[in-house]
């Protein structure tokens, strides 16, 4: 098991940018596989950005393809989504999650451990 704790972001105009970090603990970050998800007003938790053990596999989701990007960096136990040109409709709980087999998938039932969510507002 893994504890996760998001940072950064917040309040951002559209057009602007925020980054969002993701701090992991314990040895075994770089075995894991992360992703990140959100849970915009109204609507089902849902598929931002996953990343591989070592980082050479990303995927996106469309919506969000050409403007976020993820990372990580193993020896500092951490990931990031850097979020550019941000609309709207990105405003969402963001939330980064670890997958123990290291592999990036996109289905949330797949990730066992989850940060606790940082509140991402772009005003239009």
């Amino acid at each position: 098991q893994v504890q996760l704790v998001e940072s950064g972001g917040g309040l951002v105009q559209a057009g602007g940018s925020l980054r969002l970090s993701c701090a992991a603990s314990g040895r075994s970050f770089s075995k894991y596989a992360m992703g990140w998800f959100r849970l915009p007003p109204g609507k089902e938790r849902e598929f931002v950005a996953a990343i591989n053990w070592s980082g050479g596999s990303t995927y996106y989701a469309d919506p969000v393809k050409g403007r976020f990007t993820i990372s990580r960096d193993n020896a500092k136990n951490t990931a990031h989504l850097q979020m550019n040109r941000l609309k709207a409709e990105d405003t969402a709980v963001y939330y980064c999650a670890a997958r123990t087999d290291g592999i990036a998938v996109r289905s949330r039932y797949e990730y066992g451990d989850w940060g606790q969510g940082r509140q991402e507002t772009v005003t239009s």
